[in-house]
């Protein structure tokens, strides 16, 4: 904003010289509102630009919205004349007539103004103006409220743009991270699948060729139907196993906080219940915590399943398709250990090793297969209920249990086991008396069914291979 207090006061001493004086409030205002008052008087704009708005206001509406009397117009003219020539002087005045009274007239009030300079003389005819015409105020105070209107929006606009690019850089971004991720899971799949399709070829392309001899197209189809849903069924089986894992991790969590809840109740309730032979049963089912199995793999595969087809020939068993063999052992009053041993012919198999909470019926060794359709869905559920790494659970194997079926505790989970390379071993201390269940799992196979192998006793002394 031009002038200064020197210069606002040095045109107020030319406007009173001309005739027009300033008001007595404004003449007695102290350094600090006559910078005030300038400020008003300019309404932020910067003095040229208000001077060309002072004089479009002045040609338009003189004679109209603006009547000046003849002293009032030869003082605004004598300021326009000193913007265009500066200070007035014979070379730059025009010449006179004789008759020429205005032109006097008008060359004398510019006199008056001396040698104000151009930016003074700017500010003496926007003073001046606004004095005369009030007017003038409220048209400049509107322009001005529009051009700050203007920029209002015009800020608005460019943070609207700024926000929209960077909502748009923002989609990109999580559009090429959703790309990336759809692209590295496309290549996982793919690699599992070749991975998959290059162990099943073979086996696929057997199968198509007793399926549809001597017509390769035919054979091609059905090779490829069988490797897409040999793929599924694995991401299916996959997928279930991570959600075991997960489940393990969540119920140990909750059992390490619920124990020692548990352990104080029990407690109490022993100290303060009286001992009879109910009592001493129900206190039976306080199950201990069972340890880890020990597993290993022996070598000789081949001279093992011959020993097994020499020695027994009911420990040989066709695993079908889609289905899963459940062995129930005992557990047996001379012994404090069971081990066991098994191997396939040509393929994998699942297995996995449960213990369940009941008395044998029989204190003799037994082996009791389970191989019906009916049997190995409420086998597949058992799986999906009680695949836990410690705890113990309630569940069913069989479908002529009774409702209230014994708890139930994983040793082993149910993985698939290279059996067919080498003999897969294990042993497990007793925890207690009760019925293991050895499962051998087929589901996860769509069309081959697997030839087992086994051998369950029992001796005295667990001991590690």
């Amino acid at each position: 904003m031009a002038g200064t207090n020197g210069d606002i006061s040095s045109v107020e001493r030319k406007i009173e010289k001309l005739g027009i004086s300033a008001s007595e409030s404004t003449k007695n205002e102290d350094d600090t509102e006559r910078e005030k008052w300038a400020e008003r008087r300019l309404w932020g704009f910067e003095t040229r630009e208000l001077y060309k708005m002072a004089v479009n206001f002045y040609k338009e509406k003189e004679g109209k919205a603006v009547h000046l009397s003849y002293e009032d117009k030869l003082k605004l003219v004598a300021f326009t004349q000193q913007v265009t020539h500066g200070k007035c002087t014979a070379e730059n005045a025009p010449p006179l007539g004789v008759l020429d009274v205005i032109g006097r007239d008008r060359r004398l009030a510019w006199q008056n103004l001396g040698d104000i300079s151009k930016e003074q003389a700017m500010e003496g005819f926007i003073v001046l103006l606004d004095k005369l015409c009030p007017l003038f105020g409220t048209v400049v105070e509107a322009q001005r409220r529009d051009i700050e209107e203007k920029l209002r929006l015009k800020k608005e606009e460019e943070a609207r743009k700024l926000e929209e690019e960077r909502r748009l850089k923002e989609l990109d971004e999580q559009k090429k991270k959703e790309e990336e991720a759809r692209l590295k899971e496309e290549l996982q799949r793919r690699q599992i699948q070749d991975a998959l399709n290059q162990q099943t070829y073979y086996q696929f392309k057997m199968y198509a060729e007793q399926q549809y001899p001597g017509n390769p197209e035919q054979q091609g189809v059905l090779i490829r139907q069988l490797q897409e849903q040999h793929y599924h069924q694995y991401m299916q089986q996959l997928r279930q196993n991570q959600s075991v894992v997960e489940s393990q991790a969540s119920d140990a969590n909750n059992t390490t906080t619920e124990d020692p809840q548990k352990e104080e109740k029990n407690k109490e309730t022993d100290e303060t219940a009286p001992l009879n032979e109910e009592d001493s049963d129900e206190q039976q089912e306080d199950w201990p915590q069972i340890a880890p199995a020990e597993m290993w793999t022996i070598k000789g595969v081949e001279e093992f399943k011959e020993t097994i087809r020499r020695e027994a020939g009911d420990a040989v068993i066709k695993v079908g398709h889609g289905e899963t063999v459940t062995v129930r052992v005992p557990t047996h009053q001379d012994g404090s250990c069971l081990f066991w041993e098994f191997a396939t012919d040509g393929y994998d198999i699942g297995f996995g090793v449960y213990f369940e909470w009941s008395k044998p019926e029989t204190s003799q060794v037994s082996v009791h297969i389970s191989e019906s359709e009916d049997e190995d869905e409420e086998d597949e559920d058992y799986v999906l209920r009680e695949d836990l790494e410690s705890g113990v659970t309630n569940g069913s194997v069989q479908s002529d249990y009774k409702p209230s079926s014994p708890p139930i505790s994983v040793i082993v989970p149910v993985y698939r086991r290279d059996s067919q390379e080498e003999i897969y071993a294990g042993s497990h201390r007793y925890p207690g008396q009760g019925v293991y269940l050895l499962k051998f799992d087929n589901s996860y196979s769509l069309w081959r069914s697997k030839t087992l192998y086994y051998r369950v006793y029992y001796t005295q002394n667990c001991y590690e291979n």
